[in-house]
């Protein structure tokens, strides 16, 4: 037994978040909240608004409703796919690099923006950076970013959005955000290529050209893979000519190998547990 009090309101506000996860259309209202928890109204109301203090959750300023945001996911499912998959991708990423010879970076989602989880720049003979595990990559100015954010979910996509209009992602991303007609444009050429690509779009980068795809699992959008290079080197043709292809059977072989390893856990979860008779 524990001698340390109970946290009524830590213990509330999971509560809250848990029943809000468990709206059908993603979405509630104070009171919808109070009758799913049990609490009353003006509390439920109160730890929504702290909550959407926090970056957890945010409210429509339309309808009044409440949903959660991207940064729930960090305390979820984020960090152990994040974590694994960058485990599981390095193999692959050095065999990805004796083909091309240029740099790849495995990158998952952080609000908004795309951040490393692991790179083959330190290894690549054609390299201009070095310590790169860890740095951000803007959404829509990169590849990478690009490649994601075409090819995840509705709701998460106007999440995002919702950070880059507010001025999360700075001013060069927020110009974008607020342009309908070029949201839609970056959604139309990534969905039409296949594949996310920057050649000289971001101006913090000028020089850089890159090409990127997202991988899939299990219905869900985990990370995109990118190769970098030089954009007076290499033509965004024979980039998608070269490239597309390598990348293409890099993630299709990071996420057979994450697949792989999250069989037997869900085997087990299925079985249910084991009773030892001893």
């Amino acid at each position: 037994m524990t001698t340390y009090t109970n946290v009524r309101g830590l213990a509330r506000g999971l509560q809250v978040l848990e029943a809000l996860n468990a709206m059908e259309d993603g979405r509630a209202t104070s009171q919808q909240i109070a009758d799913a928890t049990g609490l009353h109204r003006t509390t439920a109301r109160r730890l929504l608004e702290t909550l959407v203090e926090q970056g957890f959750v945010r409210r429509s300023s339309s309808d009044d409703s409440f949903r959660l945001t991207l940064r729930v996911r960090a305390l979820s499912e984020g960090f152990t796919h994040d974590e694994r998959i960058a485990t599981l991708a390095p193999p692959i990423m050095g065999k990805l690099l004796q083909r091309v010879a240029w740099p790849s970076d495995l990158t998952t989602p952080d609000g908004d923006a795309m951040i490393i989880r692991e790179t083959t720049h330190r290894f690549s003979p054609l390299s201009f950076h070095r310590s790169m595990v860890g740095r951000r990559l803007p959404m829509l100015l990169t590849a990478a970013g690009r490649a994601y954010f075409g090819a995840c979910p509705d709701a998460e996509r106007e999440d995002i959005l919702e950070l880059l209009r507010a001025g999360a992602g700075g001013e060069e991303q927020q110009s974008i955000a607020m342009n309908d007609a070029l949201v839609r444009n970056l959604l139309r050429r990534v969905k039409a290529d296949g594949f996310g690509s920057n050649h000289g779009d971001w101006a913090a980068q000028g020089k850089i050209g890159a090409i990127a795809v997202a991988l899939h699992s299990n219905g869900r959008v985990l990370a995109s893979l990118n190769i970098v290079f030089l954009a007076r080197a290499v033509s965004l043709a024979e980039a998608k000519r070269r490239y597309v292809p390598e990348l293409q059977q890099a993630a299709i072989e990071i996420v057979a190998a994450l697949e792989a390893e999250e069989a037997p856990r869900a085997a087990v979860g299925k079985a249910g547990p084991s009773i030892s008779m001893d």
